[in-house]
């Protein structure tokens, strides 16, 4: 009896030793001074807000590499490069632009795709303009005028989801154009304005070269398109010149760390972010107009790359890929590209975890987008509490903020993906007081609070490798259907 005791206590011991053998080595390479160096960097004015398609973005695409490099992670198989080189497009605002509806000159308008065109006339108001719309009203030959989005969303989000369908729709019933009116406050009109109004990068090929011209006209509380009645008569212009665009590359950052274990090494957890974001722009009360994106997502970018530093030097037993995308503010365009183009094959990734943040305004806590839609929750709650902070779920879901970030293309792909974020209660005060704004400097951070942070995703992620039993989708997942056709289960 007492020599089973011992044997009991020797086996938890072990494991107690283990755990905390973890703890050690997520002390060991996560530091502040690292944390500072790596956020002071990418958020520097030298770097121009780090705008996608700049060469200031190229310079911290050179840093990562850089960094990547000297953690001994090693690059793409393929091409012995940490680079993956995007194509993409310089797009610039149309030559010539006018929008008018009933006399009125409409001077709040982005053109959200262009073509060229020259109206004048009667236009047709169509609702939403979906499918159901169009009945029993011909619109061949003229512009429509709709409004954002669908009875269910009208957001700026749901708006931007539904673009495609609806030039579709419309060019299907033979118009030549929509203007669409969309209730959208100042500053996600200005965001809009800015990346729309001004020169901007796409992926090559993503527009149609004939497309409809479609423009967005902002109409706060929806105060014009509540002013007309289904399949009336507006009388309109709408006039636009296309200016066509420049080829340019963009890279993603991409790196690996083999697993330790011969069997799970097979298998790889995805550990990302986005390292773009949205360059100079209107200035704010002090004159500043470089948008510096500390929190966003300098501290994405930066949980990476202590995860990089940690499992380059104690790998788990699964292996692990680094990505660092660019595009992520032009439309996730970086990771809509590496799952079209994988250099790794998508069935071996088990698990992405996304890192991705808008601000904080409790430091006690970190956000987890997903939380409780993957069976690695447990670990990450145990992760956070291992470094005084607690673990919890999106607390804004009317944000949609899972479909707004990199995780959701690979979600959509079936693998497993939430996203990793700093602490948050409710998408207000000091999150968006810095969300997209030229005060977010790296300056402006609790270091203190970030340490923990990152120790915490880094403890995280060891425990996900680590883990003998394969993450997955919580069983009645939307995504989960596309996971068993990725996996094959």
């Amino acid at each position: 009896m007492q020599k089973t005791l011992f044997c009991i206590a020797f086996i938890f011991s072990g494991l107690a030793s283990l755990a905390q053998s973890d703890v050690q080595m997520v002390e060991e390479t996560v530091s502040r001074s690292a944390i500072e160096g790596h956020i002071y960097f990418l958020a520097d004015d030298l770097l121009k807000g780090r705008q996608t398609g700049t060469p200031e973005l190229k310079i911290a695409a050179t840093y990562l590499a850089t960094q990547l490099r000297s953690y001994g992670v090693m690059p793409d198989p393929a091409t012995g490069s940490y680079f993956q080189a995007m194509p993409m497009e310089r797009k610039y605002p149309p030559a010539t632009l006018t929008t008018m509806l009933n006399g009125q000159s409409l001077n709040e308008v982005v053109a959200m795709a262009q073509g060229n065109v020259d109206f004048t006339g009667e236009m047709v108001y169509v609702g939403h303009g979906l499918k159901a719309d169009y009945a029993n009203v011909d619109v061949k030959g003229k512009v429509v005028v709709v409004k954002a989005g669908s009875p269910d969303a009208s957001t700026a989000q749901a708006a931007f989801g539904l673009m495609k369908d609806k030039i579709e729709i419309a060019t299907s019933q033979g118009a030549i154009g929509v203007v669409e009116l969309l209730d959208a406050g100042d500053q996600i009109w200005g965001f809009i304005d800015h990346q729309f109004n001004e020169p901007r990068v796409a992926m090559a090929g993503d527009d149609s070269a004939d497309s409809i011209p479609f423009v967005w006209v902002k109409d706060t509380g929806f105060t014009i398109a509540n002013s007309m009645q289904a399949n009336a008569m507006v009388k309109g212009q709408l006039t636009m010149t296309k200016k066509e665009g420049e080829k340019l590359d963009s890279y993603n950052v991409v790196g690996w760390v083999e697993g330790s274990d011969p069997k799970l090494k097979d298998e790889f957890i995805i550990y990302s972010g986005h390292y773009d974001h949205v360059g100079i722009g209107t200035p704010d009360a002090s004159g500043d107009t470089i948008y510096n994106g500390a929190r966003d997502n300098a501290v994405g970018v930066t949980t990476v790359l202590s995860m990089a530093e940690n499992l380059a030097k104690y790998p788990t037993k699964r292996s692990a890929l680094f990505i660092l995308f660019t595009g992520e503010e032009m439309g996730l365009l970086g990771s809509r590209y590496y799952v079209e183009n994988p250099i790794l094959p998508l069935d071996k990734m088990v698990y992405c975890f996304n890192s991705d943040n808008a601000g904080y305004n409790d430091t006690s806590l970190a956000t987890i987008i997903g939380l409780p839609r993957t069976t690695a929750a447990e670990h990450i709650k145990n992760a956070c509490k291992q470094f005084g902070l607690t673990a919890v779920d999106d607390p804004a879901p009317e944000q949609g903020l899972f479909d707004r970030s990199d995780n959701v293309n690979f979600a959509r792909a079936g693998i497993p993906a939430p996203t990793f974020s700093l602490g948050f209660t409710a998408f207000n005060g000091d999150v968006t007081k810095y969300y997209h704004r030229p005060g977010d400097e790296a300056d402006s951070i609790d270091y203190d609070y970030m340490e923990k942070f990152f120790k915490s995703y880094v403890m995280a992620g060891r425990l996900i490798g680590n883990d003998p039993v394969t993450p997955t989708w919580t069983a009645g997942d939307k995504y989960e259907e596309a996971s068993k056709e990725l996996y094959g289960n």
